[in-house]
């Protein structure tokens, strides 16, 4: 007999066999399942977090540079956050960094807060952003339709406002209505006077379309009477060092505000440092997602072991007959050693195909790039035949070493 003939023919047996055995293969295959299932959704959706991140840091351009007031932390997502904003990071501060790190091509100020805006009886949470007309520049941002405030609207605190697309279509149904309008935001009437493109949540996770932009002057002396701002965006020049940049900025602010390092009340931030960050935030998701994938694996491999034990029992009958009619040894570990196989790979493909579909909504719904890894894919169904393998082996042996006429006798 051949040995395609001989694997067609242990094939016919392993199926014969599963499908007798029906509940115990489903169980056994259901660890395996549960694994690579997890396995393969939390690896998928911890890439597309990272290249999410990578697309944004490509948007803002590899050259930007961020002091800002508070500390940063990272949430388990690898969104970033600023905590414990304080009232020290002055104007005088960020004109400082722009004057005297040599590095920094330009920048400009910003103050951020949350509050609602209203147009008529229809109001919504946004994100203030008081800042100066280069802002769109630094930040590498477009508008959609109509204009950014200028310059000399900054010098006259012009009541003015552009709205994040969101905010306009919430507001006013249709960004092209709401160009000329006025909307009441925080104790006064704003004209506005742009809409912005859409762009899409930023590297600190906030929806940059649900951004309102007033100028830096009309908030802080007209609106609030306030004069600390949130920090300041800089570009880089080209070839600049962020090191060098880091530790002159970190200087300046740390004589500027007393401080000495274990009590700095400022954050300094790259577009680059961003994602690496976020990349480490998201080293627990990975961990947590091979810790439980492993213990289903573990789960599995143990209980195709027992299937298998099992089997091996019942089938001592026939394995007695095929041992009897010249089946070797061999013969019959390899017979079992496939169904085993069979068993942890037909789990692992159907857990990869289900946690393709489920992380294919989670992309959908939670605006994720849409990642797929063959390799990975790949790996994980292979290394389920493997933990197949390795469970299967010892009754696999088990098997081959029962004696043909004591399997007889006890028939």
């Amino acid at each position: 007999m051949s040995r395609t003939t001989g694997m067609l023919s242990g094939l016919r047996i392993a199926r014969q066999s599963l499908s007798t055995h029906r509940m115990r293969t489903v169980l056994a295959m259901l660890g395996v399942f549960l694994g690579a299932m997890v396995l393969t959704g939390v690896l998928h959706i911890s890439k597309s977090l990272v290249r999410k991140a990578e697309i944004e840091t490509e948007k803002l351009g590899p050259n930007l540079f961020q002091a800002a007031s508070g500390t940063i932390s990272f949430r388990r997502s690898g969104s970033a956050r600023f905590r414990g904003e304080t009232t020290t990071f002055s104007l005088r501060d960020a004109e400082a960094l722009l004057r005297s790190v040599p590095q920094i091509e330009k920048g400009v100020p910003y103050v951020t807060r949350t509050m609602p805006i209203r147009k008529g009886r229809m109001a919504t949470q946004c994100q203030l952003v008081a800042t100066l007309p280069l802002y769109t520049d630094v930040r590498n941002i477009e508008i959609d339709a109509g204009r950014f405030f200028t310059s000399r609207e900054v010098e006259e605190m012009a009541k003015v406002i552009v709205l994040g697309r969101t905010i306009a279509e919430r507001l006013f149904g249709s960004p092209a209505q709401a160009l000329g309008q006025t909307v009441f935001f925080y104790r006064a009437n704003l004209t506005v006077v742009g809409i912005m493109a859409e762009k899409g949540s930023d590297l600190s996770g906030t929806d940059q379309d649900e951004q309102v932009f007033v100028p830096l002057t009309t908030y802080m002396r007209r609106m609030s009477n306030q004069t600390w701002v949130s920090g300041v965006f800089m570009n880089l020049k080209r070839g600049a060092s962020e090191d060098a940049a880091r530790r002159a900025a970190t200087e300046i602010l740390r004589q500027r505000h007393g401080t000495s390092g274990n009590d700095d009340d400022f954050s300094i931030l790259t577009a680059r440092e961003a994602t690496q960050l976020q990349k480490k935030a998201l080293d627990l998701v990975w961990t947590l997602g091979l810790l439980s994938s492993g213990i289903s694996f573990s789960v599995g491999s143990l209980g195709i072991l027992s299937i298998m034990i099992l089997l091996v029992r019942a089938r001592r009958l026939e394995i007695g007959i095929r041992r009897s009619v010249g089946a070797t040894r061999g013969n019959i570990m390899g017979q079992f050693l496939m169904e085993s196989a069979i068993m942890a790979g037909a789990g692992g493909a159907a857990g990869v195909i289900t946690s393709a579909g489920l992380i294919t909504i989670v992309y959908y719904f939670a605006g994720l790039p849409f990642v797929y890894d063959p390799l990975l894919i790949g790996g994980i169904c292979a290394g389920s035949v493997l933990l197949g393998l390795a469970a299967g082996a010892y009754p696999a042996w088990q098997a081959s070493r029962l004696e043909i006429l004591a399997v007889l006798r006890s028939a």
